[in-house]
């Protein structure tokens, strides 16, 4: 294995990374490094996410700037805000002894005067989103005549983006002489027609196997009914309770329905797709990355250059239709040498994606058996043990409160303190999970006969029972509307409709359960008549509200709420 010296890095580069941890190259830069520290060295790499990339391109081009010249003489191109700031202080924090180096991200989102009056003070590099730097140049403001490197990074996210006709826009105001050094995770058919039209004898530098999938991931398939996904996605959750990942879903109605249910069970979870401003994606991004929010809840476009450390878990709510997007989601955990796992939660129609996919990433998937109760309760006390173990105690600061602490427990033993402790934190997830019962898993290979499947009638039915039948929590009355999915209900909904219509203190709210054209909900009992009283008959959603206690005799609770439609 080489060093930083031996491949050329600037001693003044080699200080700041030192500094940084960076103690030998990783196989990228090792392959990468020396070949742009030459001239005229044109290059496409192939690496996952999490690699070393950006160093890889950054260490080179850093040092072959000259800092006399105050005009942009590289350009980074990139899919997303997200990564253009993270690319823009990776080249900061390795330009940390360069005197009056300037890097300047430019990106949408951000007030376009301030970028204006950045440029015209003078930088070296560039780090911009396509958009952003197309209207600089429009402007007048961008003067790309000095370029002399262009960076593609995510290249194959920023064509799955549609910024084909940006990128040609750009490049058609650079010089020919140019250099062009393209980095992606796959090689899709654009991102060998670029190559193609723009570079002249590229040099391809492969890490691993093209589209490989990264080495240290784990890769485990679920197959489950499509109704039991979201209890599949809990128990996933429960069964790792030092979890810090991302879930995909395909919409963003769906990450924001699947980010509500995990709030409302009480994980700490938060939602980031189109709909959300960029203030608020930001908030989120700030609170995930500190680790205020274990799982994010994202759609593939929300998460695209996405770069946040030490992810133990990626997890798919459904496959992606393409395989390339998979790639891009699982090498989001396992980076820099550690470890991460993919998970995949399927039905039986998307089998033979997982056989494409393996075929592309050269791995194989494990199935995963869906972790019983039992486990999973074994596992989370074990957690909170290896939490008491490992608890740093600061004598100092508690000397003063523990006589009397000691004092108030000194009629309890050890054994009783162990116990209480233990119920105090898992009394509730003790109960849910030995009330919840096992979740069967489908049979592959296995068809309902054409007479034994359901009609919409029965399977209407069948929710409605599932929903009226349910035990509710202790101390909770469970209570049935005739609002559902279709209406356009989702929990928050039912939450706000709580206190917009009922009055005096808060309510609080326990499962919510919905259906199609109907739902459940539970609150205190000793709320559930002023519930009632407030919300039966209000009009929301376009109609009369129906609300009334769910019965626990199925035929009586359907007949109530046929009447109930009717209102």
């Amino acid at each position: 294995m080489k060093t930083f010296e031996e491949l050329g890095v600037a001693p003044v580069i080699i200080r700041a990374i030192s500094e940084m941890g960076y103690e030998n190259p990783m196989p990228v830069q090792e392959e990468v490094i020396p070949c742009l520290l030459g001239d005229n060295n044109e290059v496409i790499a192939l690496a996952q996410t999490g690699t070393g990339k950006t160093a890889a391109f950054g260490l080179p081009i850093l040092q072959k700037i000259n800092r006399k010249q105050v005009q942009p003489q590289a350009v980074v191109l990139c899919p997303t805000r997200e990564l253009c700031l993270q690319i823009a202080d990776d080249l900061k924090d390795y330009s940390k002894y360069m005197d009056d180096l300037k890097v300047l991200p430019v990106y949408g989102g951000s007030s376009i005067e301030s970028q204006i009056k950045a440029l015209r003070r003078g930088v070296h590099i560039i780090v911009a989103t396509p958009g952003r730097l197309i209207d600089l140049i429009n402007r007048k403001a961008a003067d790309l005549k000095a370029v002399r490197d262009v960076i593609l990074d995510e290249a194959d996210e920023m064509l799955n983006m549609g910024f084909s006709e940006s990128i040609d826009e750009i490049l058609a105001v650079v010089p020919e002489s140019r250099n062009m050094l393209l980095f992606s995770a796959t090689m899709p058919a654009g991102i060998a027609k670029i190559a193609k039209k723009y570079m002249r004898t590229p040099k391809e530098i492969t890490i691993g196997r093209k589209n490989e999938g990264a080495q240290n991931v784990r890769h485990i398939y679920y197959m489950v009914n499509a109704r039991d996904k979201y209890l599949v996605l809990k128990r996933i959750a429960d069964y790792n309770p030092n979890i810090y990942g991302i879930i995909f879903c395909r919409t963003k109605k769906e990450t924001q329905e699947i980010a509500d249910l995990l709030i409302k069970d009480g994980y700490n979870a938060d939602s980031l797709h189109g709909d959300l401003s960029q203030a608020q994606r930001d908030y989120v991004m700030q609170k995930f990355r500190l680790r205020n929010i274990q799982l994010l809840v994202a759609t593939d476009v929300a998460a695209r250059g996405l770069d946040v450390d030490d992810l133990t878990h990626i997890i798919n709510y459904g496959l992606p239709d393409e395989i390339e997007s998979y790639t891009h989601r699982s090498g989001r955990t396992g980076r820099v040498g550690k470890t991460g796992t993919s998970i995949a939660i399927i039905h039986l129609k998307e089998k033979h994606k997982v056989k494409e996919i393996e075929k592309q990433i050269n791995k194989k998937f494990e199935q995963g058996a869906i972790p019983t109760g039992k486990q999973i309760c074994e596992r989370q006390l074990f957690g909170l043990v290896d939490r008491i173990e490992k608890v740093s105690v600061n004598e100092e600061e508690i000397q003063g409160i523990m006589p009397s602490i000691y004092r108030k427990l000194d009629w309890l033993d050890k054994e009783d303190v162990i116990k209480r402790l233990i119920s105090l934190e898992f009394n509730r997830l003790i109960d849910y999970y030995q009330d919840a019962g096992e979740i069967e898993m489908p049979r592959e290979g296995e068809r309902r006969k054409k007479d034994e499947r359901p009609t919409r009638e029965k399977k209407s039915r069948r929710a409605s029972e599932q929903g009226s039948g349910r035990t509710s929590e202790k101390g909770f009355s469970r209570l049935f509307i005739n609002l559902g999915k279709t209406d356009g209900l989702h929990p928050q909904a039912v939450i706000g409709l709580m206190n917009d219509n009922v009055p005096g203190r808060k309510i609080e709210i326990g499962r919510i359960d919905l259906m199609k054209s109907f739902s459940f909900f539970e609150v205190r009992e000793t709320d559930r008549d002023r519930v009632i009283q407030h919300l039966d008959g209000v009009k929301a959603f376009g109609r009369r509200i129906a609300v009334e206690e769910a019965q626990a005799s199925p035929s009586e609770s359907r007949t109530r709420q046929i009447k109930a439609r009717k209102r």
